[in-house]
Order: C-alpha cells, then structure tokens, then sequence
C-alpha cells in the first residue's frame, strides 16, 4: 500500500525487450514421466509430453550421451538444412494450444526451427539459442491451433547447423487446463452472493502469489518457476502485475501485452488461475489511464475469453480518489470487458490503496451503501501485516460478511513490502480468510532485495533452483508452508 514497493529495484535497471522475450520463452526441466503409447505420457499438473525418440526423424540419430533427458532418450540433429523430428499429436477437440519443445544447445549459435502444425507454418525460423552445455535443458514455447484428432506437428532446421538437441515436446489440450489441477477441478468461477463460487455453485478459497513488475523481474517468471510454483508450491492462482506507468505498460503497449498473453497460456497449461492485474498506482486515478485500460483488456479478453481460469483485476491500488470516482471508472470498463467475455469475474480496486476506505479514514460502509452497478464482480483489499493491524483487519471480517471479497495482494511486512516479518499478525489474517473463504494472494514472487519479494536476491539471474527451500527467504519459506496446506474444493 506504499509507493516504496513500486519504486525500481536498485540492484537492476529496466529489462530490455530481448531479455523480456527471452525470458518468457526460456524454462527449466519438466519432470521426466513414464512411457504410453506411441510416445505420449501424461502428467497431472502438466500437458501431454510426446517424446522425439519415439517420433520420425529425418536426418538426425537418437542417442543418450548427454544427461538431463526425459524418456529414453533425444533426437541429435545432423548438421544439415532440413533435417527434422516429427511428431503425431492427438486432440481431444480443436482450438488453440500451447505447444513447448524442450531443447539443448551446446554452442554459441543460435539453430533455428521451422515449426510446422498439418502443414502450416506455426513459427519461421523460431530461435533455440546457446543453453550453455548440451547437458544444459531449457524450453521454448509457443501458441498452434490443432485440429480434433490426429495433428502433425514438424520441427525443420532452416541452417546448415541442424538443429538443437530435442529432448520432447508437450501440448495442453485446447479449451482448458491440465486434468486434476485447481483450474480443472473448478472450471468457470462466479460470484455467488458474497462468494467467489466454483462451477458446482460452491464457495472457494484460492491461494497463491503475485509476480513483481513484469518490466523489472520477467526473469523470475519462467517454465521452471511456473512449475515450482504449480507442482512444488501447489498453489492455486498466479497474479500477473502489469505496471502501467514506472517502465511499464505506457512504454510499450505491444511488448507487454504480448508478455500477458504468454503468461496466461504457460500458467493455464499448468493448471493454475491466473490474475490479470492493470497495476495502476502512480497517479492514483484510474481514470488517468482509462482509454489504455480499455485498448488492453479488449485484447486480453478477445483472446483468452473463452478460458476458464481467468480473473481480471482492473485498478490495482486507486489512492487519493474518492469512492464515487473509483466506481465510475468501473461502471465505464466493466462493459467493454463484457462485450468480450462476458463470464469473466472481474476484481475492483477500493479505496485508499485498495483497503476498503480504511488508509483515508473510511470503510467498507461507502460500497455497500453504493456498489459498482455490475455483476459478478468482486472488491479488491491487500494488508501488510506489520503495518495494517486491528482495525484493518476488522474491517475485513465485516466487509465479507457485506460483499465479495478477494485479497489480491498481501505481505507479512510493512507496508513497503520489506521490514521485519509479522508472522503473527499474518497468520490471524490468513485464519479468517480461511474461515469466510476469502481468496488471497501474497506479494511477490520475485528475488527483489526487499523482504517481502520470496526469492533471494541472484536466483531468477541464476534460472533458480526453484524448488525446495533453500533459495527462499524467511517470508518465502513462510508463505510456501501455508499455501501448501490443502485445497478444500467442494464439487458436491
């Protein structure tokens, strides 16, 4: 709730749009799985994974001479233009899909690759750069549209280099995520009343972690934190915080929004929710960037409205504004966001940096006796634990009782996210959510040097280790421990 935790990070300046690009293509191993039929495995929190051994292989060997792979085995490209692995994929229906080849590269040079789906081309010359040692496994992503049924899916060498060691590739199935996930189990939210409700009409409790500012720590969303996050963390939801000002949005509206798109396919291939956060906070009027809200959530939901598994939160902190001028920029997007995904629960900023009115001497009393004119839609409130006590969090209890409500940003630190842990105080906030089925997510899954930020400082430049706790810091270890205490997902 400080402008403190939006300043940049001193350690590092903006990220350039190559390190953002690389970044988001750029991931750690996926768990090596059992063998199926014709090179098809399955994993509970993962896609379907087809092998390149088991594929056909045009120019190019099987071999198992460099360690780190899945299955029995990679396919080592000859060096030549036009060799290439190719894949049989099965669809259980048609749409859009996140494909990921997982690679090696050895040397210096980038070996690029045509991606082909039936035919057509998916990605020209789609780059698979130096990982540093063959021994050295990385992924790359992208989206295909796949027909029902069998698809064919070729990954071309388009230089005399060959291509990179190929290791497998693993699709999400179109129109949802992973089986046996958050996201599978509950499907489409809804506000029922003063809950956030599940496809079986029953109320829910998600938990889970906000990233930082997507222009200073992109770094620290990658295939293998993601991972970590979904497998090792078991949470629930990601929130994904794109700045508007500070570097952020206003700078490049194409180079981030393309960087949400990313992040909500990798995330929905995992089986995880996800927040999509208009990080609005300086200046503290939404309005101020209300034709931007509109240009990026018209695109967000044309493309990812058929989803299940998405929230959007539209003002992140609105501070120095009255209610009335919050509920009016609402009342304007809302609509825009409807006429293209009209299922979508959608998060409201409150006032006084989102604390219901409570940081400008005021309360949830202002929203109920004058509440956003939409439906299905819930109030947003974050707390820092050293900072925000008794009142804020009495505050709380009453409002959920009075509306829908979803912490989508908290810390066990003061208000700038950084300080010593309250850990007590943290955990009595965490005991009611639990007990009125308030959803929450903590503030933030990055290495910033603040206390607050879980990771320490160097691990997201290192690509981890992710799991586990030894990179954590103390709040890191903390907020791990309770989000991975087990869902309670009522489906009857």
């Amino acid at each position: 709730m400080s402008w403190l935790r939006s300043s940049p990070p001193t350690r590092r300046g903006y990220a350039t749009a190559g390190a953002l690009a690389i970044a988001l293509a750029a991931a750690t191993a996926l768990p090596a799985t059992a063998a199926a039929p014709a090179g098809a495995v399955a994993s509970p929190r993962a896609a379907a994974v087809y092998e390149a051994e088991s594929a056909t292989v045009s120019r190019g060997a099987v071999e198992s001479d460099h360690t780190g792979f899945t299955g029995a085995g990679f396919v080592d490209y000859d060096n030549v233009q036009g060799s290439y692995v190719q894949w049989t994929v099965d669809a259980p229906q048609a749409g859009p899909t996140t494909l990921t080849l997982r690679f090696a590269n050895g040397t210096a040079a980038d070996r690029p690759m045509d991606i082909t789906v039936n035919g057509a081309v998916a990605a020209a010359g789609k780059a698979f750069p130096g990982t540093g040692a063959w021994t050295s496994w990385t992924t790359a992503t992208l989206s295909v549209n796949l027909r029902a049924g069998a698809n064919t899916v070729r990954a071309t060498a388009t230089t005399a280099n060959g291509g990179p060691n190929v290791d497998h590739i693993s699709l999400q199935s179109p129109g949802g995520p992973a089986a046996d996930t958050p996201a599978a189990v509950n499907g489409q939210l809804r506000v029922c009343g003063t809950k956030l409700c599940n496809r079986y009409g029953k109320p829910v409790q998600l938990r889970g972690m906000s990233s930082h500012g997507t222009q200073w720590y992109s770094q620290c969303l990658t295939g293998g934190s993601l991972d970590a996050l979904a497998g090792d963390w078991r949470a629930d939801v990601l929130r994904v915080s794109t700045y508007v000002q500070e570097g952020g949005y206003e700078t490049d509206p194409r180079r981030f929004t393309d960087l949400v798109h990313g992040l909500i396919e990798q995330a929905t291939a995992r089986g995880l929710y996800v927040i999509v956060d208009w990080h609005q906070l300086t200046p503290g009027d939404p309005h101020h960037n209300l034709s931007r809200a509109r240009t990026f959530f018209t695109e967000i939901a044309q493309r990812h409205g058929n989803k299940t598994n998405l929230l959007y939160e539209i003002a992140n902190e609105p501070n120095g504004v009255s209610w009335a001028r919050i509920k009016s920029y609402a009342e304007q997007l809302i609509p825009v966001i409807r006429q293209q995904d009209p299922d979508t629960p959608v998060l409201v900023g409150t006032r006084g940096w989102s604390s219901l009115g409570v940081s400008d001497g005021s309360d949830e009393n202002e929203i109920v006796a004058s509440p956003v004119n939409a439906g299905n839609i819930l109030y947003t409130f974050h707390f820092y634990a050293s900072s925000h006590r008794d009142e804020y969090l009495a505050t709380l209890s009453r409002a959920a009782d009075k509306l829908p409500v979803f912490v989508t940003e908290f810390g066990t630190q003061n208000s700038a996210g950084e300080g010593a842990n309250d850990f007590t105080m943290a955990k009595r906030y965490l005991d009611l959510m639990a007990a009125k089925k308030i959803s929450w997510v903590n503030w933030n899954f990055s290495d910033d040097e603040r206390s607050g930020a879980v990771f320490k400082p160097g691990t997201c430049d290192a690509n981890g280790p992710w799991t586990g706790t030894a990179q954590l810091k103390q709040a890191g270890v903390w907020i791990r421990d309770q989000i991975r205490t087990p869902d309670d997902f009522p489906t009857s």
